[in-house]
């Protein structure tokens, strides 16, 4: 990862493909891996609630964003200045993953820096819960860490990845992706927090 490569890594919901997020040549790497539209932004990827708050201004409790992280949750707050420029340029957001998965905490908490974390397939394609899924990516990664299958291989559900939310106006919260963590989400920002849904 510190010399710039790309990197395979089992999450707590499907396979990902992790750079150093303030790497900008990188995070180019990555988007070109994936045949990706350059419109489309990549989450960030932390080991701890505690350094989240570099990367965003955060609106909401910390209670919430514990209630939620680590899990399979991405939130969507303000970016701070901290973050690399060259990462989503066009949006003034960011979604920032603590996955459940103790690798994917501790290779976190080992680089010095967020890293940029997306679904281990080319874009449109299906997520990936097993390496060999995923196998025509391989030549262009410099690593796969095998975490052996993901889930249940069988369950359409599993493939779903992170329920997206964003939590970037205050008082309230808007589903950008159901994902696999929906219904348990929704339930903790209503009723615990009292946050309202945003009227799409």
């Amino acid at each position: 990862l510190q010399a710039g490569g790309l990197v395979a890594v089992p999450t707590d919901t499907v396979y990902g493909v992790a750079c150093l997020a303030q790497d900008s040549a990188a995070v180019r790497s990555i988007y070109s891996l994936k045949g990706r539209n350059g419109a489309k932004p990549l989450a960030i990827c932390v080991g701890d609630v505690e350094r989240l708050y570099r990367y965003c201004h955060v609106n909401v409790p910390d209670e919430l964003l514990r209630d939620l992280l680590p899990g399979p949750v991405t939130l969507v707050l303000q970016r701070s200045e901290e973050l690399n420029k060259d990462l989503n340029p066009f949006t003034s957001l960011v979604g920032v993953r603590i996955p459940d998965h103790p690798f994917m905490r501790d290779l976190a908490r080992a680089c010095p820096g967020p890293l940029a974390l997306t679904s281990a397939n080319l874009s449109s394609q299906g997520s990936t819960l097993t390496v060999l899924e995923f196998q025509d990516l391989w030549p262009q990664l410099s690593l796969v860490v095998d975490g052996g299958p993901i889930g249940d291989i069988q369950s359409p559900e599993c493939r779903l990845g992170s329920t997206v939310v964003d939590l970037s106006v205050s008082g309230k919260f808007s589903i950008i992706r159901p994902g696999c963590a929906l219904t348990s989400t929704v339930e903790i920002l209503k009723k615990k927090y009292g946050l309202v849904p945003e009227s799409s």
